[in-house]
């Protein structure tokens, strides 16, 4: 029997991949971008007319998670509106870990300029409106909640977790806002605005590095499944005597990717094919949208084999 090689995709085509949800993907995203955008605006006006700087920081962070999502609706719907061929085999869906990978970056200078103009505060403390920037606040609040609400599904793409962390960090900020504005009110303590600033810093830094963590986990292949239990499962499949070589990675957060060598006794074709569906099928059942399998006898020179073959 020959070497038999396979390639397979979730939906049993080709490289053809259900892309149904992306549509409603880059909505949400655009959605989200639109209520940002007023939520930004009217917490910038807020905090310079009644003095809050945890109020502005927390409307820098709207500005700067509002950009964010423009950007990844951009990559959606980039991605979504361009077909599979011959020279972009997989679309342009790299765009969104790339998309995501720039939105983890543009929060990091936002984390310097709160620090920033949080110790300029702490060393010149001013009076603040207590109740124009409560209402303010509480504005932005039901903003981020009701971004929230757009954007929470039972599976979210790269960019939309990037979003949904930043609008967790922004509703918390919100939050951190009015409690803070009533403990001046209350303690008399004005350097509580600029320490409640501080910690939405933190919660911005958190974010910037879980979203550049997954993206950077995809750009440099890290694998999304669990080698050892796959390889395990797949030398389990009747007809398969070895498995020589396994990779898997994504594409973006919503397509895997995988390749794999076996050996096998068989000596028909049907037989081979009947395996390869086999591992195809196996391969399905742990996530991985698109496989290309690759079946052949065992080899009496193996080392050499893999050195050409296999990494």
């Amino acid at each position: 029997m020959g070497r038999n090689e396979s390639t397979r995709s979730h939906d049993g085509h080709g490289h053809g991949h259900d892309h149904s949800g992306d549509t409603t993907s880059s909505r949400k995203l655009a959605a989200v971008s639109l209520i940002n955008v007023v939520g930004f605006v009217v917490e910038l006006a807020g905090g310079l007319a009644f003095g809050s700087v945890a109020l502005i920081s927390d409307a820098v962070h709207m500005l700067f998670d509002a950009l964010a999502y423009v950007m990844a609706f951009a990559a959606a719907s980039i991605a979504e509106g361009y077909d599979n061929g011959e020279r972009w085999s997989y679309g342009l869906h790299r765009l969104e870990p790339f998309a995501a990978f720039l939105n983890g970056l543009l929060l990091l200078p936002m984390v310097g300029f709160i620090l920033w103009e949080s110790y300029q505060r702490f060393l010149d403390p001013i009076a603040i409106g207590t109740g124009p920037t409560i209402a303010i606040a509480i504005g932005g609040l039901l903003v981020n909640v009701g971004s929230v609400v757009v954007l929470h599904g039972d599976a979210m793409s790269l960019n939309e977790k990037g979003a949904f962390y930043h609008l967790l960090g922004d509703a918390g900020g919100s939050i951190a806002v009015i409690v803070s504005v009533l403990a001046v009110e209350v303690t008399g303590i004005r350097a509580v605005d600029p320490i409640t600033a501080a910690l939405i810093a933190a919660v911005v830094a958190w974010s910037a590095i879980t979203v550049l963590r997954g993206s950077g986990e995809i750009f440099f292949l890290k694998t999304p499944l669990e080698s050892g239990e796959i390889r395990a499962h797949l030398t389990e499949i009747e007809g398969v005597d070895r498995v020589d070589d396994f990779h898997a990675w994504q594409i973006c957060s919503q397509i895997t990717v995988a390749t794999v060598h076996v050996e096998t006794g068989v000596e028909t074709m049907a037989e081979a094919e009947t395996v390869v569906g086999r591992v195809h099928d196996a391969l399905d059942r742990h996530g991985v949208d698109h496989a290309t399998v690759e079946l052949s006898p065992r080899y009496a020179d193996r080392d050499v084999y893999l050195d050409t073959h296999c990494h």
